[in-house]
């Protein structure tokens, strides 16, 4: 009989079939937390491994990794005993949060006014076509242009980091600025500040463009500052339902 240790070996990994399934489920995750009204519920969002392998049609393993590369990423954590649950940030957080992305943003609107195409251009206008009369009665649909004029700004500077970074912040952004939209009037003083910013782009206007863009989203800082109460009343309640079940 041939001793096959005698034979070289090759030096290979195991292989990780599910490292693909991992990926799969933890952007799917990601896109249904990104879609949730995060701040606009009252309880705690907590994810049930055992559901979302069953509606993700994959075994627990790939969900579990998932889970864990979101809490790394600072998207989930994990309560001992208690389970997976979706991070809320509180209010000086989000002030933060939205100071960032201004930065970010209105450096973006400085690039895309140099270097946006007329196609590029033209599409950001047509976001807000049918909102222009009356926004608010269509508050659902006019958030979601919302949030995807600003992405397109990022996206226009032509900076594929500046999207990264703030690809981190925008499940908080959005779901922020979809609470927020409803208050104040702020969805018919959002698009008079969003046309004003795609004239300016238009125009070619690096300085108006980033001084529009910058204005706007810390004018959603200063807006949260005095009416967003709301987010360190939802940590407290959370601490509360804890402190009950635990007790």
């Amino acid at each position: 009989m041939t001793d096959v240790s005698a034979f070289p070996r090759l030096k290979v990994e195991p292989l990780r079939v599910s490292v693909g399934l991992r990926r799969l489920a933890c952007d799917a995750i990601k896109r249904a937390i990104t879609e949730m009204d995060i701040y606009g519920c009252a309880g705690e969002i907590r994810l049930d491994e055992r559901q979302l392998s069953k509606d993700l049609g994959v075994s627990r393993t790939p969900i579990r990794e998932a889970l864990s590369v979101l809490e790394q990423e600072g998207f989930v954590r994990s309560v001992p005993r208690r389970g997976i649950y979706v991070v809320r940030k509180t209010k000086r957080e989000v002030i933060e949060m939205i100071t960032v992305w201004a930065a970010i943003e209105s450096l973006a609107a400085r690039f895309a006014a140099e270097n946006a195409s007329k196609s590029e251009l033209r599409n950001l206008r047509e976001l807000f076509a049918q909102f222009e009369e009356n926004p608010s009665e269509h508050i659902g649909e006019y958030s979601q242009a919302n949030m995807a004029f600003h992405k397109a700004i990022i996206r226009m500077g032509g900076c594929g980091l500046m999207s990264e970074l703030t690809d981190d912040l925008f499940i908080h952004m959005r779901a922020v600025r979809a609470v927020t939209m409803r208050q104040d009037n702020r969805a018919q003083r959002s698009i008079i500040d969003h046309l004003n910013i795609i004239s300016a782009l238009e125009k070619g206007d690096a300085d108006l463009a980033e001084r529009l863009v910058r204005e706007h989203t810390l004018g959603l800082a200063r807006h949260v500052e005095l009416h967003g109460a709301f987010l360190d009343g939802l940590q407290q309640g959370a601490e509360e339902g804890r402190r009950r079940k635990a007790g």
